[in-house]
């Protein structure tokens, strides 16, 4: 199913740009989730409202999972599941920027299987499909092949800077550079303009799902904090933090890891 799931999500993609850019960011109606979960505008309900309606009818046997529809245990009887943020990047998208995403994936048995990652303010469309590669625009993408940690330039947010994330004390020597959409950073990976990206907090699966697979189908390397390979479609759907990389640069971040850690940042 990848093959003609990737079409699906590519058109939903699209038809989502459409309708997000006609709100122009800072005058879209906002409002503050409960119990500090963020901020949501008219555009992400406009986004969420039209996915939720065509991509389920094209496919009825899978199941929903979205940042902006109210979670229920159906999807988790569900194969294949979709795994959708209709807006990546809220604040970045009601402060007027271009650093905003529409991130869709479809997970199978808890694995990612088709995935678009579309920035519509900047004319980038990311996509994979299992065992079918990864592409920007049509283009094939890899990785970086960097392998000296030094030298990476990794996107994490400062207080992933934490010492007490680390073993020594100290975070490991790296460039660090800094995109506010999750799904933009591993898209960013995958394409080779970073080397990695880390995330030490836990972590919605809407916004990982898609970014995970582009990762992989480019020959990168996508993990929990742990290590362990990343599975959706869980009963709460949140994930222990992500390493996104080429394997070297991937391996040389999580060996200097603290397993200890908790994980739980800001």
């Amino acid at each position: 199913m990848p093959a003609t799931d990737l079409p699906l999500l590519i058109d939903a993609a699209l038809e989502a740009g459409k309708i997000a850019t006609r709100y122009t960011g800072s005058s879209a109606r906002r409002w503050d989730k409960p119990d500090g979960a963020g901020p949501v505008t008219e555009a992400d309900l406009a986004v969420n409202a039209m996915l939720e309606r065509d991509l389920p009818a094209a496919r009825p046997g899978y199941g929903w999972l979205s940042e902006e529809t109210e979670d229920s245990q159906d999807r988790l009887s569900k194969s294949r599941v979709f795994i959708i943020d209709p807006i990546d990047g809220t604040r970045s998208f009601a402060e007027g920027s271009r650093t905003w995403a529409h991130s869709l994936a479809i997970a199978e048995d808890g694995e990612v299987t088709a995935a678009v990652i579309y920035l519509p303010r900047r004319d980038l469309l990311y996509a994979a499909a299992k065992g079918q590669g990864a592409t920007l625009n049509g283009a094939p993408i890899r990785v970086s092949g960097v392998t000296d940690l030094k030298s990476a330039e990794v996107l994490a947010a400062k207080p992933n800077l934490d010492a007490r994330h680390w073993l020594h004390g100290h975070p490991p020597e790296f460039l660090r550079n800094y995109r506010p959409s999750l799904a933009y950073r591993l898209a960013l990976v995958a394409q080779g303009r970073f080397d990695g990206m880390l995330t030490l907090r836990p972590s919605w699966e809407w916004d990982i799902a898609a970014g995970d697979l582009i990762i992989r189908e480019a020959g990168g390397v996508c993990s929990d904090r742990a290590g362990q390979p990343l599975r959706f479609n869980n009963p709460h759907p949140r994930l222990t933090g992500v390493i996104a990389a080429g394997t070297a640069v991937h391996d040389l971040l999580f060996e200097q890891l603290d397993p200890r850690g908790s994980g739980i940042i800001p």
